[in-house]
């Protein structure tokens, strides 16, 4: 309820997700920009995230994986500027399980007493069909319609907080992007002064950013891990190049073969090191073979699937298309709101590494130029009130000025 102690922001904004972190990958930028520009801003998860990974036995357990997630919920919307997050304990994977009912009392008393302007949450597709990022989704939206209704949860009102109807639902929108990972890494792998040589740690970190990026669309790059055992032939010198390739475990040695069969070593390859960034780079065929010394695990970035008919050596005529040729255009179809992050694109990281549960990396672990081609924009769809889709994109302070 508003007080005349509480200074009225020129915005205030509410984000409901289901789990901790899920606000970084839906909206950290957007609440970072805003937060930076004056608004009011809330993030509500309505789980501790119990049920996810544990990537570093160090901070948690799984017994106290809910409350060091809740922890960690509050230093990311520390890094990001956020002034309040609440997590909630609606239990993790069984969101869609349960009575809806409490929790929409509760979300709906949530945005009675915060009264924001802009609610953002998940769209119906879950972003990737997670069933309890669905159910937010529909909870959220109904407490977002039921908060203005002074006949529903009258007890809320009794207790002294009034009716409110934020001006504005969005919608986090994932667009497919045509954009590869592997041809940022590429880049700067030959840009670099020396040959980069990472860690087990750097290799861990890349894998598990690789693997989101993908799944929620900010690159197209397949990304898989593959084991192969010693004397493998991991690539072959003069087959065309259209993978890059990160070892996790193991030894490679790179053996340049001369026109005369003859044999050279050139180079002992480790974990945390690439290979193969050069020919992709200059579109060049393979320099060199690169051949497994010991049982060797390599995770591998390509602009497609690995099929079961890929041709080896040098005269294969089955490589794979090479999607990065693709254009970028229409990559924004379905979103009505586009905002600008780049200027946050560290804020955003930095409040990621706060998640050692899920993402055990270091914000300077990876080029920013890198990052910001991935995570410089945010997409949004505006549910309430409808908007047609082939309207210019807007901020969201812009669409509330235009009210």
């Amino acid at each position: 309820m508003e007080t005349r102690s509480r200074k009225r922001a020129w915005l205030r904004i509410l984000a409901i997700f289901a789990h901790p972190d899920d606000e970084i990958f839906c909206a950290g930028g957007t609440l970072a920009r805003h937060a930076a520009g004056g608004a009011e801003v809330m993030v509500v998860s309505a789980t501790q995230g119990e049920a996810g990974q544990i990537r570093d036995a160090n901070v948690a357990t799984r017994r106290t994986l809910g409350r060091v997630r809740a922890e960690e919920l509050q230093r990311s919307c520390e890094r990001l500027g956020v002034q309040q997050a609440i997590c909630l304990d609606y239990g993790d994977g069984r969101l869609q399980d349960n009575d809806p009912l409490p929790l929409t009392r509760h979300l709906t008393q949530i945005i009675r007493s915060f009264r924001p302007d802009v609610v953002i949450t998940f769209g119906p597709d879950g972003a990737y069909g997670h069933p309890d990022h669905v159910t937010i989704s529909e909870l959220a939206t109904r407490a977002f319609h039921l908060a203005g209704d002074a006949e529903r949860f009258p007890e809320q009102l009794e207790e002294g907080l009034s009716p409110h109807t934020p001006g504005r639902l969005y919608y986090s929108f994932f667009p497919r992007s045509r954009r590869l990972l592997a041809d940022q890494l590429v880049k700067w792998l030959v840009e670099i002064e020396q040959e980069f040589d990472g860690t087990i740690e750097f290799a861990y970190a890349l894998l598990l950013f690789a693997e989101e990026a993908a799944m929620l669309g900010y690159s197209s790059d397949d990304v898989h891990v593959q084991w192969f055992p010693k004397g493998f032939y991991i690539v072959e010198q003069g087959e065309p190049a259209t993978k890059l390739y990160l070892i996790l475990s193991g030894q490679a040695e790179a053996i340049k073969e001369e026109a005369d069969g003859t044999l050279h070593v050139q180079a002992q390859i480790g974990p945390g090191q690439f290979f193969g960034e050069t020919g992709l780079a200059y579109h060049q065929p393979r320099s060199a073979h690169v051949v497994a010394s010991e049982d060797t695990t390599c995770m591998i970035l390509s602009p497609d699937a690995p099929s079961g008919f890929e041709g080896r050596g040098a005269d294969a005529a089955l490589t794979g298309d090479d999607a990065g040729d693709l254009p970028e255009e229409g990559i924004e179809t379905g979103a009505t709101t586009k905002i600008d992050v780049s200027a946050f694109v560290e804020q955003k990281v930095a409040a990621l590494s706060t998640y050692r549960t899920q993402f055990p990396l270091e914000p300077d672990m990876f080029p920013m130029p890198m990052l910001r081609q991935v995570f410089s924009y945010e997409y949004f769809v505006r549910a309430y009130p409808p908007l047609e889709l082939e309207s210019s994109l807007f901020s969201m302070s812009e669409m509330l000025s235009r009210r």
